[in-house]
Order: C-alpha cells, then sequence, then structure tokens
C-alpha cells in the first residue's frame, strides 16, 4: 500500500509551494508527482521549477511549460508577443535554454506500475486545456480519455479540488498550489492512498504566507513591469477567485463595440 502526493498549478508562487511541500515532508508519502503548471503566473517561476526539479520526482508537462518551451519559436502562436501575455515573457525571461528545453520532453501524463488504476494528466489526455466541469457530458469525458481504462484519473488545470463521477469511475482534480479559485486562498494538493479496492482521495488546504507572496509581487517590480495582466493575477492569488477567464471574456465582447486599450479594460473590469 502507497500514498502519493499530487502537487500541481503552482504558477510561480514560491512561498505557496514551500509550504505545500513542507506539509507533504510530515504525511509520510511514498510518492510525490507534480502534474504541471509550475510556472508562469507569480513572480517566481525560476525558483519553482527549480525546487520542482529538486524533487527528484516525475514532472508532466502543463499547458504553461508547453507555453515558456514554444515562446519565439514556429510552435509559439502569433499572438503570445501582445501585451496581455506580458506574464509569460516574465516566466520566459527568468528561465534558462536548458529549461524551456526540459520543459519541452516533459511527459504529458503518467502511469506508475505501483500504482496500479491511476492514470495523471495535466487536463486531459487528449489536450493540456481541457475543462472538465460538474455539467460535462459523459461522451465529452470519453473523447477526453480515448484510451484511459483506468477507474481513477488524476488531473489539475481547473483549480479547484473536484471529484467527478462518472462511467469508468471517477475523474479527480487536485486542486492548486498556488493559484486556488475557490475564494480559499491556500495551497492545495491532493494525497492517494492505495486500498484493496482501489484509492482514498484527501484533498489538502495548506494555509501559507499570503503576505509573504503579495511582497514579492511588489519587490520584484513584477506588477509594474508584466502591467494589465499582472494586475489580475494579483488579484486571483489575493482573492483566490477566477479574474482572467472572465475578463477576457469580456475584453472580447468590449473590443467588438470600439477600441479599447487592455489597461483601459482592466481598469473597466476591475470597477465593475
Amino acid at each position: 500500500m502507497i500514498r502519493i502526493a499530487v502537487l500541481a498549478d503552482i504558477h510561480g508562487n514560491l512561498p505557496a509551494f514551500e509550504a505545500a511541500l513542507k506539509h507533504v515532508s510530515q504525511q509520510k508519502v511514498d510518492q510525490i508527482i507534480v502534474a504541471g503548471d509550475v510556472v508562469n503566473g507569480s513572480p517566481d517561476s525560476k525558483a519553482c521549477w527549480t525546487l520542482a526539479l529538486s524533487l527528484g520526482c516525475p514532472i508532466l508537462r502543463g499547458n504553461h511549460e508547453r507555453y515558456a518551451a514554444h515562446f519565439g519559436t514556429s510552435k509559439a502562436s502569433p499572438q503570445w508577443s501582445m501585451e496581455q501575455f506580458a506574464p509569460l515573457h516574465w516566466a520566459v525571461e527568468q528561465l534558462s535554454e536548458q529549461d524551456r528545453q526540459f520543459m519541452e520532453h516533459l511527459p504529458l501524463n503518467l502511469r506508475l506500475p505501483e500504482a496500479p488504476n491511476l492514470f495523471i494528466v495535466h487536463a486531459t489526455e487528449r489536450d493540456d486545456h481541457d475543462t472538465i466541469a460538474s455539467h460535462t457530458p459523459e461522451h465529452v469525458l470519453n473523447e477526453m480519455f480515448p484510451t484511459s481504462q483506468e477507474r481513477y484519473i488524476i488531473r489539475a488545470h481547473n483549480h479547484f479540488g473536484q471529484v467527478r463521477v462518472w462511467e469508468k469511475g471517477f475523474i479527480v482534480t487536485c486542486g492548486s498550489v498556488g493559484l486556488p479559485l475557490d475564494g480559499n486562498p491556500a495551497a492545495q494538493y491532493l494525497l492517494l492512498d492505495q486500498e484493496k479496492n482501489g484509492w482514498n482521495i484527501h484533498h489538502q488546504s495548506v494555509p501559507y504566507d499570503l503576505d509573504a507572496t503579495i511582497s514579492r509581487f511588489h519587490d520584484t517590480g513584477y506588477l509594474s513591469t508584466v502591467g494589465p495582466m499582472g494586475r489580475l493575477f494579483f488579484r486571483e492569488v489575493v482573492t483566490a477567485s477566477q479574474q482572467i477567464v472572465p475578463f477576457l471574456r469580456l475584453y472580447t465582447q468590449w473590443s467588438k463595440q470600439g477600441d479599447i486599450s487592455l489597461s483601459q479594460a482592466v481598469e473597466r473590469f476591475l470597477s465593475l
């Protein structure tokens, strides 16, 4: 019987990552797995990436590792050069070419021989950017996991802990270490305990020094350098609530109605 800790969606929040790992060290785990999105969001992408590597554990490639690896290459989206991707520019500037090459070759999913009936991904087997909600139709879930036969699918990406029951078993979203979006500004991760007939699922919520992260946004010059989108990441960290996705939806609508700069749109959004 083994115990596994799954950490994901750290997003450059070093105080949260350190707090989560300290808690993990007290749980007598047999295996740590990092399920992607170590970088991009808060100011300390490089420090979080270095810490993740130091664990010597499996690391999956999240969509933000893909962004960092592909930035400035033929695989990059033309949009990534725009102002709204300034947080990504900050992260990429911290990372070495070796870091980014390593990220490019990270696995997209994981099966462990010693952990039967577990399949671990960042978002889904199909794509690193898929969202799964309580109302996602069964046929869509089957499209997201075309080959998986495991009873327990462990995933990240959506930044809140959730257990979704479906026809093949359970889809477990582990929660976010550095950027939770469920209203609880704590470092969140998942503990899995093997049992005779499956796995026990324990979502963990660890208080961390939020003021230390807030200070990093100011002391590093992140907010002044990154600009409007940095303010939204900052607000997500402080409030543990969705800001960027709702903003982008509104920004698209407002842009169709007339000229509006990113800065003006963020100001308008934050005043709502």
